[in-house]
């Protein structure tokens, strides 16, 4: 009979991975600076795992949602993580590049130099969601490996079959002490954001995102983190209807709205209201004629986040909430273990509803109804600052205003979600929505270090001339003199 192996402790987890990260920055160290030839080298391997293993890695992911689109996994998780492995090697060798800073007058003059080198941190740390398993990791290693650096990562439990695939084909493109994946669950993960990284990104849940902070804190990692919150959606009185909420619900639909910057809340004037429902209704029917065994329609991840959503409608329910469910083929969800649940609207909830006190991260669309315009800016401004928000019409005073006066990490006019696909556009943040930012080069200035040097090139001493070399004199209060006014 076989012995049981014996269970790891946390403590024997942690010493696990202290070990690997002890490895991969003594690695880090010996190797020196890091050539563009280096990096180069190392995206292009990321980008070889992408294209040669594209179709297992959709199949991983289907499998750990139960139902999700060959499409969806291709064109967001595949083919956007090598979007940002392709851009950041066309401009990699001119982000690489010292930057020159003028020299305080007169130094410059006299002919001082000063520059900004950037430099990889070492050994960054990379905690990646469920919602979008591969792209969620790709992505910011893009960045991680164009600075020079390395990285471990740690994806999410949720998405096991995926995690596995990861470590199984990242272990046979990059040696361990470049890039590794470690896998395994809560446990293995609090050790995780324990380690003493150079840098450290989180992507997830705000109320998590507190503990990675305060774990990171106690070694002074710093950290990025990606979170989330109730993106807002405006829809003007100038706006096209059917055209706003066609791109709307195709954003809220997709992955089943499992997407940190899905429209969370839609914003509507009040007499529009009734043709709102109905549109949205027509949309949504159009693109999804079936659901339950509509192979184009996500499933909500597990048990515990369906009943989250399913606890959601009740509320609003027991509330008195009109709550409308989209259901084309008029399906049964009740006995279905599909994991599904059908686009709803839930028409103007208080704040003390369930859906309007959390993150959504589903299928569900609360429509909040306004007189004034300025009403929805007020509304947003009353909550906590989300990663997205998103405006629709074609009142120019309007939008300028719903820009500026309202604080998103990111905003589109008259679509959703597009921003985070520009890649020379910082994607981020702000406040309990994130803090920090990758992609293009704000990706790869995050996981930099920029050295500011100063180099004198003159042959006496400056600190001398300008009296500043005890012991001290006339000259340096001449000094003083010149520089302590208005």
């Amino acid at each position: 009979m076989t012995a049981p192996e014996p269970q790891l402790t946390t403590a024997d987890v942690l010493t696990q991975l202290n070990a690997t990260l002890n490895s991969q920055k003594q690695s880090y160290l010996a190797e020196g600076a890091v050539s563009a030839e280096v990096r180069m080298d190392r995206l292009d391997r990321a980008l070889d795992i992408l294209v040669r293993h594209a179709e297992r890695i959709s199949e991983a992911m289907n499998a750990d949602f139960v139902c999700r689109p060959r499409q969806i996994n291709m064109m967001t998780d595949v083919a956007g993580s090598i979007d940002c492995i392709k851009h950041n090697k066309k401009h990699l060798k001119r982000w690489m590049k010292s930057e020159s800073r003028p020299s305080k007058f007169p130094l410059g003059l006299l002919g001082s130099r000063s520059k900004i080198e950037y430099q990889p941190k070492g050994v960054v740390g990379i905690i990646a969601p469920w919602n979008f398993p591969v792209a969620m990791v790709f992505e910011p290693l893009a960045s991680i490996l164009a600075a020079g650096n390395r990285a471990m990562i740690k994806p999410s439990e949720f998405t096991p079959k995926t995690a596995n695939l990861l470590a199984e084909i990242i272990a046979e493109a990059f040696d361990p002490d470049e890039v590794t994946v470690i896998t395994g669950g809560p446990d293995v993960g609090q050790a995780f954001s324990a380690l003493p990284f150079d840098h450290m990104i989180f992507t997830g849940a705000t109320s998590i995102a507190k503990h990675i902070m305060a774990a990171a804190a106690k070694n002074l990692v710093p950290v990025t983190l990606e979170l989330g919150g109730k993106s807002p959606t405006v829809i003007s009185r100038s706006a096209d209807l059917e055209l706003s909420l066609e791109r709307i619900m195709s954003g809220k639909c997709l992955n089943a709205g499992q997407i940190c910057i899905a429209p969370d809340y839609l914003m509507v004037p009040e007499e529009s209201l009734d043709e709102v429902i109905k549109i949205t209704q027509s949309v949504v029917g159009q693109m999804y004629p079936t659901l339950l065994d509509n192979p184009q329609y996500t499933s909500v991840i597990n048990q515990r986040h369906h009943d989250r959503l399913s606890g959601y409608l009740a509320d609003a329910e027991s509330q008195g909430l009109q709550v409308i469910p989209i259901n084309p083929a008029d399906e049964s969800f009740e006995t279905s273990t599909s994991m599904k649940i059908p686009p709803t609207m839930v028409i103007n909830p208080t704040d003390d509803a369930k859906c309007m006190q959390e993150e959504m991260f589903g299928p569900i669309l609360p429509i909040v109804t306004y007189r004034s315009f300025d009403d929805t800016i007020d509304y947003i401004n009353s909550h906590p600052r989300p990663l997205a928000a998103y405006y629709f019409g074609t009142d120019a005073a309007e939008e300028e205003n719903f820009l500026q006066r309202t604080t998103s990490g990111g905003a589109c006019v008259n679509d959703v979600m597009f921003h985070m696909l520009q890649k020379d556009l910082p994607f981020g943040g702000v406040g309990p929505s994130g803090m920090g930012a990758y992609h293009g080069i704000e990706g790869f200035k995050t996981f930099s270090h920029a050295k500011s040097v100063y180099k004198q090139t003159l042959s006496f001493n400056v600190s001398k001339l300008g009296g500043f070399l005890p012991p001290y004199g006339d000259a340096a209060e001449k000094a003083i003199k010149a520089q302590v006014k208005r």
